[in-house]
């Protein structure tokens, strides 16, 4: 890690701005003796987080292949500079993109849908279920149907 000696795990916490954010504040002090890293497409997070642990990139989805293509490139700078040790993401497309490019530096991963899917899994959710080490619904009944795990919502 950029010739420095790690003392503590890095975690670097993923999620789109809204409800995503609001969820990840919610489980940020899961994170507690970690150096905790947030990436998000919401600058103003700043005020929530010191501005040396804030990295932003674009919002993009399906409909902005463009932007989709900045973000990757963008996260793909996030993940290579910081080598996390875990990459914990709320969604949405920016979420599925660092876990699929932190799995391959060996990171451990884990989404979690948003509480706002109550009758399937997002995009993002099933896309990774087949590259996280695990994905959470925060429905039973969703988990039941999809093969992710169900441990309680966060809201």
């Amino acid at each position: 890690m950029h010739g420095r000696k790690k003392s503590r795990p890095i975690v670097l916490a993923v999620s789109s701005g809204g409800g995503h954010w609001v969820q990840m504040r919610r489980i940020a002090p899961a994170f507690s003796g970690a150096d905790v890293h947030f990436a998000t497409t919401d600058a103003t997070a700043v005020e929530h987080v010191g501005a040396s642990q804030l990295h932003v990139y674009p919002d993009a989805n399906k409909k902005t292949p463009l932007r989709l293509l900045y973000c990757v490139f963008r996260l793909a700078l996030i993940v290579f500079w910081l080598r996390p040790d875990v990459v914990v993401s709320t969604g949405a497309a920016g979420g599925f993109l660092a876990i699929r490019m932190a799995r391959l530096i060996g990171a451990r991963t884990m989404f979690i849908d948003s509480i706002a899917n109550a009758r399937e899994l997002s995009i993002s959710a099933r896309l990774s279920i087949g590259v996280a080490d695990r994905v959470l619904s925060q429905w039973p009944g969703v988990a039941a149907l999809t093969g992710a795990e169900y441990r309680g919502a966060v809201i």
